[in-house]
């Protein structure tokens, strides 16, 4: 299929399918599965051969059937809701905008969003995303496969601070924090305490710590939430376009957008210290007039 033409009214669109994907996945308590949704249409890239990635084919039956992907036509019918609003959306643009918005509305960082992927119903092979049953040389070998590092795979699998285990979908049950429905560093924190027995801890989690390279990233993470929150954010954006390629005029507008918001925000900065500059000028005024 050809990729959607990204102008003003497709972006305007963008921006409807958002507010209605916060209203419905605040109102579901759904932002788990939206995110395991978003990562799993995404995770099947392979940079060798330019194959998978977020293009919209998880919604295909023989693809949701993976096993992997257990579960998540919950997720697919869900999405069907803010589709039928918004049919000019992509499938693979409205899967990847669920994803960012469920981190955002459940308390993380905000994640910058390019729209413009195009959508197929051309599934990959089964196998292409992680096994839990598996370690360190796995989740190597699987993120490696979508040109991705030793810290992605620490920073993404911090998505794990949100939902939990089902043992009729992935064979476990419990969630990995306290608060499933609260993106934060938690997670982290979880994996240097050790097994507690009270959260779920599988293989691909365990292996977070015992590896030396990415225990690096564990801790770090553990005791900063901004870096977390920072690191997690890119880590995002770069699995949410794995072989998408923003057309020019829209990269433009979204740096255009961030730079603007930036000005603000400065702007913003500036007038607050010079209100606090003159209020102390008027006091300092006020003072010396009644001594």
């Amino acid at each position: 299929m050809a990729a959607p033409v990204v102008d003003a009214e497709y972006s305007k669109e963008i921006e409807r399918a958002r507010r209605d994907l916060r209203a419905l996945i605040s109102s579901k308590q759904c932002a788990p599965i939206m995110l395991r949704l978003a990562w799993h249409d995404a995770g099947t890239y392979d940079a060798k051969t330019n194959t998978g990635g977020p293009n919209g084919s998880i919604r295909n039956e023989r693809e949701l059937n993976y096993s992997a992907n257990r579960g998540l036509k919950i997720a697919v019918d869900l999405c069907e809701e803010v589709k039928a609003r918004h049919p000019k959306i992509t499938y693979a643009d409205l899967y990847q905008l669920a994803g960012v918005v469920a981190v955002e509305v459940t308390g993380g960082p905000t994640i910058d969003f390019v729209p413009g992927r195009k959508d197929t119903m051309e599934s990959d092979e089964d196998g292409r995303l992680p096994d839990a049953h598996k370690g360190a040389s796995h989740l190597r070998e699987i993120f490696y496969r979508m040109g991705l590092t030793d810290k992605d795979i620490v920073v993404l699998s911090g998505g794990h601070t949100l939902g939990r285990g089902h043992l009729e979908r992935s064979g476990f049950e419990g969630p990995w924090t306290k608060d499933p429905l609260k993106f934060d560093n938690s997670y982290y924190v979880e994996l240097l305490k050790g097994d507690s027995g009270e959260l779920l801890k599988l293989l691909t989690d365990e292996v977070l710590v015992d590896d030396p390279e990415f225990r690096r990233y564990v801790e770090l993470y553990a005791k900063d939430e901004e870096a977390f929150f920072r690191d997690y954010a890119e880590s995002h954006k770069k699995l949410s376009e794995l072989g998408f390629t923003p057309s020019s005029s829209v990269a433009e507008r979204s740096t255009s957008a961030k730079l603007k918001q930036g000005a603000k925000a400065i702007a913003v900065a500036v007038a607050v210290v010079t209100l606090c500059y003159l209020y102390e000028i008027l006091r300092r005024s006020q003072v010396n007039s009644t001594s």
